[in-house]
């Protein structure tokens, strides 16, 4: 397992391509200005100790060293130890509504943007805990496997968007019955559903059923309601500006209304709790008292646990190819003039 420190430095490996386009230019004006001068025969006997590849041989050693230096000041890690660690903790799926509705801006940004960040606050109130994601419309769609990777988590959920789905409406039993399907824990006691909507659902009976299959399956489920029970029209925008506001097939601007009858109807069957989203740190800190008097399932997850630097190696690497760079020099050696490698010797005698 490898990790770097400071990937902002790999930008500075740019230079080499700059220095090496640079180094061709120079080359081509070396050669016309010597043309104006002499003929090539003629330069050959006049500066026969110059060498026609040591400039090519110390660009080559400048840009290694300056590779390596780079590299080096990423600093990559070496994992070096790997063991099994144990947690305790309950599985955790959040469904998030992605329908046109939660562009609504009754709550601030828009209802998505709020449900994102709630969730967000949610996860970085976790400690041990496993998460995965779901994405729900007209359909269900599975966006992360249960995991302990907060990082991807928060990276999957910003992702989420009403575009991402072209199945539109809003069908509440397709996200908890992909649920059912997201907990690979036989032994785990406690799985928890979280629905974070506006309540607003198109699946009538099919969602209580599904809300009855969870419940056999040994998942509790709870709702957050995102929105304003007074309602607001859903603006249609491109590139952030509002073209116009979604209507309904009589030409009626829609108002779209966070129905809590729903979402608490869904929660008391699913044996959780509903719980009003408005306010971002009610709502997580309300969440992460229901979390606390959870009981916790041991279970094991893999990391390397310790990383060495490895940084010395690619600055010794580096300083190295530097030194021959500076040392190297533009005329021929003579060691290598006796061996003729390049077939020099019979072209001064032509």
């Amino acid at each position: 397992m490898i990790q770097l420190d400071e990937k902002i430095y790999f930008y500075l490996l740019l230079i080499i391509p700059v220095i090496v386009v640079l180094f061709v230019l120079l080359q081509i004006w070396k050669k016309r200005t010597q043309k104006k001068f002499a003929d090539l025969s003629l330069l050959k006997r006049l500066t026969p100790n110059r060498s026609s590849f040591k400039s090519t041989l110390k660009l080559l050693f400048f840009l290694l060293g300056l590779a390596f230096l780079t590299l080096g000041l990423v600093n990559p890690k070496i994992g070096t130890k790997l063991e099994t660690v144990k947690r305790e903790g309950v599985d955790i799926v959040f469904a998030v509504d992605v329908s046109k509705s939660m562009l609504a801006e009754d709550i601030a940004p828009n209802r998505l943007e709020k449900a994102k960040r709630l969730v967000s606050e949610i996860i970085n109130q976790l400690a041990s805990d496993r998460i995965g994601i779901i994405a729900y419309a007209g359909q269900a769609f599975p966006q992360l496997p249960i995991t302990t990777d907060y990082g991807a988590a928060k990276m999957f959920l910003q992702n989420m968007n009403t575009n991402m789905l072209t199945s539109q409406g809003t069908a509440i039993n397709e996200a908890i019955e992909l649920a059912t399907t997201y907990y690979d824990d036989e032994d785990q006691t406690n799985r928890v559903l979280f629905i974070v909507s506006d309540g607003e659902d198109h699946s009538g009976d099919a969602t209580l059923n599904a809300v009855e299959e969870a419940i056999e399956a040994g998942i509790q489920i709870f709702t957050i309601g995102v929105g304003k029970s007074k309602g607001a029209p859903i603006p249609l925008k491109r590139n952030g500006i509002v073209e116009r506001l979604k209507k309904d097939r009589q030409g009626e601007v829609v108002i779209t209304k966070l129905n809590e009858t729903v979402l608490q109807d869904i929660a008391n069957e699913g044996d959780g709790e509903y719980i009003d989203g408005s306010n971002t740190s009610d709502a997580v800190e309300q969440i992460k008292e229901i979390l606390i008097r959870m009981d916790k399932t041991e279970f094991e997850a893999k990391q390397f646990a310790e990383y060495k630097d490895q940084f010395q190696w690619f600055l010794g690497a580096g300083l190295l190819f530097l030194f021959l760079d500076v040392f190297v020099l533009d005329k021929k050696t003579k060691w290598l003039k006796k061996l003729n490698l390049f077939n020099e010797k019979n072209r001064e005698t032509v």
